[in-house]
């Protein structure tokens, strides 16, 4: 019999789902836990499986809508099945629509195309072999999924030489894979020729749906710098040992084998951890759960915003085996292929910005853990030492502490014992 299929919950705290693409389309057979489409959630995006075998009967969401967890996504059942009733129900409660080819494109991205700008000669041949625009294209506005969006954004992909296959022209992802097979890749890889204009307007914008990740991000931060009381610690700590330590263990080692100062300062913090059992702490409302292992968040940006990977146990584990499990969780973090249980359930986090050149910084802390740690970058700086002026790399790192578990006292006492680790790296041993 004919049923609703309704958004599932693919992650611990995913409240919504947003459809990336439909693997199968309307009228396709499916088996039990063959994959019926991909969903971003707010960490990555997960295939939605079938629990047993029909078909697809009528698709509700389309790719780049939003979905919340319980709602009807898509009707399932027999080929030849009535399901006008079902449609009728869904189309009541004003959760769906029965034919979202004719919704006024709330999952499209309007794209507002400045017509004082022209392809080059070069992008025009690079490519010939891509279909022409679509009319909306042409006007100065075009529809776009925010998978199809993010996929030209990310190969330099100038949507206004691909055409759009979706509803109304939509420009969707099989059109962008399309294009790039096409050679669409190199379409603004050529600098653009701007038609010279005197007329001076508002600049023209493209917009984009919100995406999970980044919606969570601004949840989780309002929840965390608003009811948490956190406070600030900043300490200078000298690098030259540490990174003379780093370069004598990278000279015996791979290239792919190679640890960063980060995964040194990853084992430093799980180790000052161990030493500090309030630091590695949550607070649980009416109790304070301490935590035997210490479990390292580390903060990878990527596209949509920032995600935490978690490296378990980074106190039980060496610099090289920190140094790829950090790699092997970032790459999949990019590619947004990452497990529930690989970004959650951190003790404590840690944010480095040094390689962008930020000198110091605050971060927000991440709840339930209570602490995160900002690291900056470490620079060649004038000291005074034993009454002589020298040179010293210095790095500054500040943590911010919920105060319902960390007291001043408390947090110093950590960063104490965190600088003594990195200035001598073979306290971590004692």
């Amino acid at each position: 019999m004919a049923e609703k299929f309704l958004m599932p919950k693919l992650s611990p705290t995913m409240e919504e789902g947003q459809i990336s693409r439909w693997v199968k389309n309307e009228g396709d057979s499916f088996g039990a836990n063959e994959t019926l489409a991909e969903v971003d959630t707010d960490k990555a995006t997960m295939e939605m499986t079938a629990l047993s075998g029909g078909t697809l009967l009528k698709i509700l969401k389309g790719d780049g809508d939003t979905a919340a967890l319980g709602e009807a996504i898509a009707i399932i059942g027999q080929k030849g099945e009535d399901i006008s009733a079902l449609l009728s129900e869904v189309s009541a409660n004003g959760k769906a629509s029965a034919a979202p080819e004719k919704k006024e494109e709330p999952a499209a991205a309007v794209v507002s195309a400045p017509p004082a700008v022209s392809a080059s000669k070069a992008a025009t041949a690079a490519v010939a072999s891509v279909p022409a625009p679509s009319a909306s294209a042409r006007t100065g506005r075009m529809l776009v999924s925010p998978i199809a969006a993010r996929m030209a954004a990310e190969n330099s992909l100038d949507l206004r030489t691909v055409a759009g296959s979706g509803p109304n022209g939509r420009i969707i992802k099989r059109d962008i894979e399309q294009a790039l097979a096409g050679g669409g890749a190199v379409t603004a890889k050529a600098a653009p020729s701007f038609t010279p204009s005197t007329v001076v307007g508002a600049s023209a914008f493209r917009e984009e749906p919100t995406s999970q990740m980044r919606r969570v991000i601004a949840s989780r931060l309002a929840e965390s710098i608003g009811p948490i009381p956190t406070f600030y610690l900043t300490r200078e700590i000298e690098m030259d040992n540490l990174l003379s330590l780093r370069k004598a263990i990278n000279a015996s080692l791979l290239d792919d084998q190679k640890v960063s100062v980060n995964d040194i300062l990853v084992k430093a913090v799980a180790m000052a951890l161990q030493k500090h059992p309030f630091v590695n702490a949550s607070y649980q409302d009416r109790s304070l759960r301490f935590y035997e292992q210490a479990d390292i968040g580390v903060a990878v940006a990527i596209d949509e915003g920032l995600i935490t990977p978690v490296v378990r146990g980074a106190n039980l584990k060496g610099f090289v085996e920190i140094g790829a499990e950090v790699r092997s969780l970032a790459a999949r973090a990019r590619d947004k292929k990452l497990q529930p249980e690989e970004y959650t359930g951190a003790t404590f986090s840690v944010s480095n910005l040094g390689m962008f050149g930020i000198k110091e910084f605050t971060a927000i802390i991440n709840p339930p853990e209570a602490g995160i740690l900002a690291i900056g970058a470490a620079t060649p700086t004038p000291v005074v030492r034993d009454g002589q002026i020298v040179v010293r790399s210095i790095m500054n790192i500040t943590m911010s502490c919920d105060h319902r578990v960390i007291d001043g006292a408390t947090g110093a006492k950590f960063l104490d014992t965190l600088t003594k680790m990195i200035e001598q790296p073979a306290m971590m041993l004692a």
